[in-house]
C-alpha cells in the first residue's frame, strides 16, 4: 500500500515493442494460460470511477458527487447515509453502472488474444466484465460479484439475484438519490438487509459459491499444472497483491515449464528468483493489449 516492495526487476531495460513480441509469443506458445485480471484492467478501459472524482465518475454518479462531494465510488460506499433510503440508492447506482456496462475495449482485445487458446480467468474485479464475455466455468471471482445478494448478517449461506431487484430499484430512484421503503431488498431468510456480495464493504459471506470459485481455478491449474503454462497479470495493484501476483509468482517459479507476464502501468515488480522465466512490460494495459493483438493478426511490425 506504501508503493514499496522488496521485489525490483534488475533485469536490462528491454524496448516496448520487444516486449509485445515477447508476450505474443508466449501467448501462442502456450498450452495453456491463466489470466489474472485485476483492478487496472477495467480501469484501462474507462471503469476508472472508484478513487477519483474524474469525468468518468461525475457520467454515473453526479447527484451523489454534486450532493456529497464524494471522491470517487469507493468513496460513498464508506460513507456513514442518514437513511437506508439514500443507502440503497447509492448501492443501486453504484450496482447497476457495473451490471449493465457494456465490456470494455481492453477485454475485447484479451478476448481476441485468447481466441483458440485454452485458459482460465482469475479475477478480483466484481464488476461483471468476465463474465459478459465467457461461461461461468472459465472464470474464478474470489472476490465476489455485483450480480449477487447475501444476508447482510450471514444468516446463512445462501446468495441470491442481484440484477433484477437493482434495476426495479434504479428505476424506482425518485430524485436519484433515493430508493422507495418497499424495495429495499431483505434475506428471504431471516428479514435483514440484503447485501452486494463482494469482499471490502461488508460481511463477505465466504460459503459454497466462495469456495466453488476457488475450486474451479485449482482444478484448472491442478490439471494443467506440467504443460507450457502461461500466467498473464493485468492490472495488479498495491492493496491486494495476495491473491492474483504473489501466488504467479510462486507458481511461475515452481511448476517446470511456466511463464510469467505482467501488465502494469505502474509498478516494475518481478522476483530475482523468476526474472529468466518473466517480464514485465510497464505502460498502459489497454495499449499493450491491442498491440499484442496486432502482432498476432500480423498488423504490427
Amino acid at each position: 500500500m506504501a508503493g514499496k516492495s522488496p521485489y525490483k526487476n534488475s533485469n536490462k531495460v528491454i524496448p516496448y515493442k520487444e516486449q509485445i513480441h515477447i508476450f505474443a509469443k508466449q501467448i501462442q506458445n502456450a498450452e495453456c494460460i491463466i489470466v489474472g485480471g485485476a483492478s487496472g484492467l477495467s480501469a484501462s478501459g474507462g471503469g476508472n470511477f472508484y478513487y477519483e472524482d474524474n469525468e468518468s465518475y461525475r457520467k454515473y454518479f453526479k447527484p451523489f458527487a454534486d450532493k456529497y462531494h464524494f471522491k470517487g465510488a469507493f468513496a460513498g460506499m464508506q460513507y456513514d447515509f442518514d437513511t437506508p433510503n439514500e443507502r440503497w440508492g447509492y448501492l443501486t447506482t453504484f450496482l447497476h453502472t457495473t451490471q449493465t456496462a457494456p465490456v470494455r475495449k481492453p477485454y475485447i482485445d484479451l478476448d481476441a488474444i485468447l481466441n483458440g487458446k485454452d485458459f482460465h480467468i482469475l479475477t478480483t474485479n466484481q464488476d461483471t466484465q468476465f463474465v459478459k464475455l465467457y461461461p461461468e466455468e472459465k472464470v474464478s471471482e474470489i472476490q465476489g460479484d455485483h450480480r449477487f445478494f447475501q444476508c447482510s448478517r450471514q444468516c446463512c449461506d445462501d446468495t441470491w439475484d442481484a440484477v433484477e431487484p437493482v434495476k426495479k430499484m434504479y428505476e424506482a430512484m425518485t430524485d436519484g438519490t433515493f430508493v422507495p421503503d418497499e424495495l429495499i431488498p431483505h434475506c428471504p431468510h431471516c428479514g435483514a438487509e440484503a447485501f452486494p456480495w463482494v469482499r471490502g464493504y461488508g460481511n463477505f459471506l465466504q460459503g459454497r459459491k466462495y469456495d466453488h470459485e476457488y475450486q474451479k481455478m485449482s482444478k484448472y491449474l491442478e490439471k494443467n499444472k506440467n504443460k507450457r503454462l502461461l500466467f498473464i497479470e493485468l492490472g495488479v495493484g498495491r492493496m491486494t497483491p495476495m491473491f492474483i501476483q504473489e501466488p504467479f509468482w510462486h507458481l511461475t517459479g515452481t511448476l517446470p515449464d511456466a511463464y510469467y507476464v505482467s501488465v502494469n502501468d505502474k509498478y516494475n515488480l518481478l522476483p530475482k528468483e523468476i526474472e529468466e522465466k518473466g517480464i514485465v512490460i510497464v505502460d498502459d494495459i489497454a495499449k499493450v493489449l491491442g498491440d499484442v493483438r496486432a502482432v498476432l493478426e500480423g498488423g504490427l511490425e
